[in-house]
């Protein structure tokens, strides 16, 4: 058996190259938009993809499957719960995709969406018993899917816990790889490592230890992140017809109406930027998802790079989380306004003076840990939905360590609201020069 795993680094998203090398055939389970390398594992391992496998319809990246199958003809099988508007091959509980002496066998294994499955993969010239199984997002390493971006919230959960159970069933030996590592919105507390097993996650696993379903849909429930704005936007795309590679965008003098993105540093932004523009560095982590936050869905987008490349870097990114058509990239930027960021010393005048209105823009369990007193929270994704309550004191926004700052204040300087970045150190070079935090504590 060959098996591969590819994944994103920008989203966390994993896909799989499972074949038999022999007979030199092989299947794409999650394929992204940018096929190329997975094309390229398959090329230089000798092997003939026969057929993608979709675990769902994805809700947070735009899948390859559209493109295998308009450039090499390659059919698509899903769950026919997903109820897609292309030509598919349904796959039901139980079916057995055979890839010479490779059997993969369908598990349905809904909850965070009703289509998904499982596969159990096994290599029959060793035993008909599974090697390893493909979850997708089911069951994560650490951690368990988001219950709540397909249906309602708490039958999600209680279709993902029995859901669980079926995959608790197979042997404590059996690997685990998941369609996504940590950096993904589809479960907060899942590893970095690319894969576990059944034995392990059924002991150390949190959701897994609980005693009770009730228990598990309160839990589940409970963890589930704030719902990402462009998600209708993504399923409908991997619902709809096929996607065809995206058109890499032209260089434009400016674009009327548009929302200009700026992908470069937060520190060149700060230095000199288009009036009113977004700043999301592409060289950040998490760029697409970042993006997918802040950026409006209903405007032209055009963006600002340092380069030729890194406007292309930054359109092949955006268009994995849907943003498939921009305006262009601009040739000759009209850098005229500046941000002077602020310092942690300038900071704490500030303070003391009660000279400014301080933003955290961490998520809700960041703060928790300890936060500056006197600061207020709103997430920076968020922040542009709530910045009519600001007060009339300058604005300054803090994250962890300053990238996150920046892309709120330029949300705000997009409305008009003038923000300064803390860009240097945030809540964590605050502590280390010896100031103080109040950490959150819980009733009960």
């Amino acid at each position: 058996m060959l098996f591969t795993q590819l994944v994103d680094e920008d989203l966390g998203c994993a896909c799989y190259v499972v074949g038999d090398e022999a007979a030199g055939v092989g299947v794409v389970v999650d394929p992204p938009l940018h096929v190329e390398p997975v094309l390229d594992e398959a090329e230089r391992r000798g092997l003939r993809i026969e057929r993608v496998l979709e675990t769902h319809t994805h809700a947070d990246h735009v899948s390859g499957h559209g493109r295998l199958a308009l450039e090499r003809g390659v059919p698509v099988s899903i769950h026919p719960a997903a109820e897609p508007d292309y030509p598919f091959d349904p796959l039901e509980d139980g079916a057995v995709v055979e890839v010479g002496a490779v059997a993969i066998t369908c598990v349905h294994t809904p909850g965070h969406r009703p289509e998904h499955c499982s596969f159990a993969v096994a290599d029959r010239t060793r035993s008909d018993e599974p090697w390893l199984v493909l979850t997708g997002d089911s069951l994560f390493v650490g951690d368990a899917a988001r219950p709540d971006l397909a249906v309602e919230a708490r039958a999600g959960a209680s279709g993902l816990y029995h859901s669980l159970a079926r995959l608790l069933a197979l042997p404590d030996g059996v690997e685990v790889y998941p369609g996504h590592v940590a950096g993904s919105l589809c479960g907060a507390s899942m590893s970095s490592k690319a894969s576990t097993t059944i034995g392990f996650e059924r002991r150390f696993n949190p959701l897994l230890t609980l005693g009770s379903e009730q228990e598990f849909v309160d839990a589940s429930t409970g963890s589930a992140g704030v719902r990402p704005p462009n998600v209708e936007r993504v399923v409908a795309l991997n619902r709809g017809p096929w996607v065809a590679a995206p058109v890499p965008p032209p260089p434009v003098p400016n674009v009327p109406g548009a929302v200009v993105l700026d992908v470069r540093t937060a520190e060149a932004h700060a230095a000199g930027h288009v009036r009113g523009s977004i700043n999301v560095p592409v060289s950040g982590t998490m760029f697409g998802t970042k993006a997918g936050f802040v950026l409006p869905l209903d405007r032209p987008l055009v963006l600002h790079a340092a380069d030729v490349d890194e406007a292309l870097l930054a359109a092949r990114r955006l268009a994995a989380v849907g943003f498939l058509e921009l305006a262009g990239y601009l040739e000759a930027a009209e850098a005229t306004e500046r941000t002077e960021p602020v310092d942690l010393e300038e900071l704490e005048r500030l303070l003391d003076d009660d000279a400014v209105d301080l933003i955290d823009v961490r998520e809700k369990d960041e703060r928790d840990e300890g936060y500056i007193p006197g600061s207020r929270h709103v997430p920076y994704r968020i922040l542009g939905e709530l910045s009519d309550g600001l007060g009339d004191k300058p604005v300054v926004t803090i994250c962890e360590t300053g990238s996150r700052a920046a892309i709120a204040a330029s949300v705000l300087g997009a409305q008009g609201i003038e923000a300064r970045p803390v860009l240097a150190g945030g809540v964590a070079g605050w502590r280390a020069r010896g100031n103080s935090t109040v950490e959150f504590r819980r009733c009960g």
